[in-house]
């Protein structure tokens, strides 16, 4: 078998992705135990963000027949929208600070130096604090262009919220509510293009923070950096491109495994009620008894697949590396 420092060189796009499937099939079982417990703390978070929006639910319902107190459903508004939030951006955290571990654990891997999975969640709980610093300037960077995206949708939500003010008959009350309601869902469209261009800007972030003393400013601007400019002649050699397609590829393999996993607990839930119908979700609750383990199958399936998307980004990082910096040739100087 060839040394890991053989195999050092630029890669192209497929390379990378048939790399990352050959390592996250060989290291199996080290990714899962390293993602696991990230995925449990993932589902407790959404899990309480789920309980806490069935009253949202039952006041949305109301608005959309007219029968909502136009104070109420404001109120509930900002309530649905802080505790979502609040939600996005401690799930965010624990995906970069998942990144930053299995990104220990790859890249020396890959170098061909012996490293111990323990290693990736000891360099997470040292970089904690630079981690998180990075994270919030990310997070800081990120709103203008969210607020952007989520514009429209907010204008439209405020002009549903007019019509129920000043709205005496329940004509006007049920327009309203309809126009809050396609407001809000241009809210979340927005939301979803601004996390997709989050994880593109950011997706070397982690990685970043995972092998580089640096401080939190300084891990921002270097994975920047690295994102920028070209890498080759063609379209293909912009770096941001090689990224967007990595970034969709990442996306559409997480979004499979999330809808495949997550078969059990669908099933369970259309035996009690439409899960599509607000109506029927809040009439009918399934019981936690039975819908809890069906969840935890799918926190089980995402922890055996979810890795695959964290080799991609950690192997995208030293493909950037050997590229931009000549890792591979000084990896080999150093083996002499």
């Amino acid at each position: 078998m060839s040394h890991p420092l053989s195999e050092l060189r630029p890669l192209a796009l497929g390379e990378i992705i048939d790399r990352s499937a050959t390592f996250w099939r060989k290291h199996l079982k080290t990714l899962f135990l390293l993602s696991l417990g990230f995925n449990l703390v993932t589902y407790i978070v959404t899990k309480a963000m789920q309980l806490a929006m069935q009253r949202s639910l039952k006041v949305f319902q109301e608005a959309a027949v007219g029968r909502g107190d136009p104070a109420t459903v404001l109120g509930e508004y900002g309530r649905f929208f802080g505790v979502l939030t609040g939600t996005l951006v401690v799930t965010f955290w624990l995906y970069w600070m998942s990144t930053l571990v299995v990104s220990r654990y790859v890249v020396p891997t890959l170098l061909g130096e012996t490293v111990s999975p323990v290693e990736g969640l000891r360099r997470g709980l040292n970089r904690l604090g630079t981690l998180t610093g990075a994270f919030v300037l990310s997070l800081l960077w990120a709103v203008g262009a969210n607020l952007l995206m989520a514009l429209p949708g907010g204008l439209l939500t405020g002009a549903g919220a007019g019509l129920l003010a000043l709205s005496d008959g329940p004509g006007g009350r049920l327009a309203g509510g309809v126009v809050m309601g396609v407001g809000l869902i241009l809210v979340l469209l927005g939301l979803a293009g601004g996390i997709l261009w989050y994880l593109l800007r950011f997706s070397l972030l982690a990685p970043v923070v995972a092998m580089e003393d640096l401080s939190a400013m300084s891990a921002f601007r270097r994975s920047g950096l690295l994102l920028s400019g070209r890498v080759e002649p063609g379209f293909l050699g912009r770096v941001t491109v090689r990224a967007m397609i990595l970034v969709t590829v990442v996306s559409v393999i997480l979004l499979a495994v999330s809808l495949l996993s997550g078969l059990p607990a669908l099933i369970v839930q259309f035996s009690y009620r439409n899960p599509l119908d607000p109506a029927s979700v809040a009439a009918n609750p399934v019981p936690q008894t039975l819908l809890v383990p069906a969840e935890l199958l799918q926190v089980v399936g995402q922890a055996v697949f979810s890795p695959l998307a964290l080799v991609f980004y950690a192997l995208f990082y030293l493909d950037m590396r050997v590229r931009r910096e000549g890792l591979d040739l000084e990896r080999r100087l150093e083996a002499r």
